[in-house]
């Protein structure tokens, strides 16, 4: 039985940008559905927001099981994915704010439950912290709330030089960043897979679909900078998730969730940075329950 299909909506972010929203849903039926009393609750919106050099398609397997319950949209954000790349626009922590704000209130969305995974979890909790009244939840996937510091942005700047661009094939990139990379401690296939799905076909080869500047310029935003105030903003429920072998350690993981005036914590064995793509059924485990008492509240209150 084929699965949920994924319909491209366009978003104006700030400064005009164009953005791609993805939204995951049933395909249309032939006989228009039996019309709803008009103030039956719906259970809360979900919008996806993925973390640097990702796209919206890495949120597919979470979005096909939430579209059962929720209206599922993911975000191509600015420089990412099928969104735009203009080569002057703003990367800065405010320009992702305001585009996935931009994203809410376009798409009818809020309030909503956002989830993210590292740059856009620091996103989804920023935004939750500035607008209230458009978000009703908030999952925090893999994201340090403490500053990383400069040296971190050069080994990303060394790293990027490192890249064996463009590839020959779609193997070549999934064994790269699979195997050879040399930030990869043990052979991970998932990690191959993401990668493989941010590449594209170039007359030369294989390329990203990011421009790594743009990638630099935006993380710049955030890895001199902690953002813990931001995070004592936020008043509605928020799930801290982590994987077991991740960037975000437990201790201080722990500690956000006690920032956090509503904060609860979850872990996912065997997973990494990319704990819903190394894990997929364990991650549904780990968020499904914060999901259920989200919506049980909402629809209660």
């Amino acid at each position: 039985m084929p699965g949920p299909v994924a319909r491209r909506i366009d978003v104006t972010g700030a400064g005009g940008v164009r953005l791609a929203a993805w939204e995951f849903g049933d395909p249309p039926k032939p006989d228009p559905p039996t019309k709803q009393p008009t103030d039956e609750k719906q259970a809360p919106g979900v919008l996806l927001l993925h973390g640097l050099m990702g796209r919206a398609s890495h949120w597919a397997a979470t979005a096909r099981w939430l579209s059962e319950r929720h209206r599922a949209v993911a975000l191509d954000q600015r420089g990412h994915g099928q969104s735009e790349k203009p080569p002057r626009a703003a990367y800065t922590r405010e320009a992702y704010v305001e585009d996935a704000e931009a994203a809410l209130e376009q798409l009818g969305l809020g309030p909503a439950v956002l989830i993210g995974h590292a740059m856009g979890a620091l996103t989804a909790w920023q935004l939750a912290a500035k607008r209230p009244d458009l978000v009703r939840g908030v999952i925090i996937c893999d994201m340090r709330a403490s500053a990383i510091g400069a040296a971190s942005q050069r080994e990303w700047e060394d790293w990027f030089k490192a890249w064996p661009v463009p590839f020959n094939t779609l193997a070549e990139v999934r064994r790269w960043f699979g195997e050879d990379d040399p930030w990869v401690e043990r052979p991970s296939p998932s990690r191959g897979e993401f990668y493989a799905e941010v590449m594209h076909e170039s007359p030369d080869g294989w390329r990203p679909v990011f421009e790594p500047e743009q990638m630099l310029e935006s993380r710049q935003t955030w890895v001199y900078d902690a953002h813990w105030e931001e995070l004592a903003q936020v008043r509605c429920p928020a799930l801290v998730v982590r994987g077991l072998d991740g960037e975000l350690g437990r201790a201080e993981a722990q500690e956000m969730v006690r920032v956090l005036p509503r904060g609860q914590y979850a872990e996912v064995a065997d997973a990494g940075h990319l704990v819903h793509y190394d894990q997929p059924d364990a991650w549904r485990g780990a968020v499904e329950p914060f999901l259920d008492t989200v919506v049980a509240e909402h629809l209660k209150g």
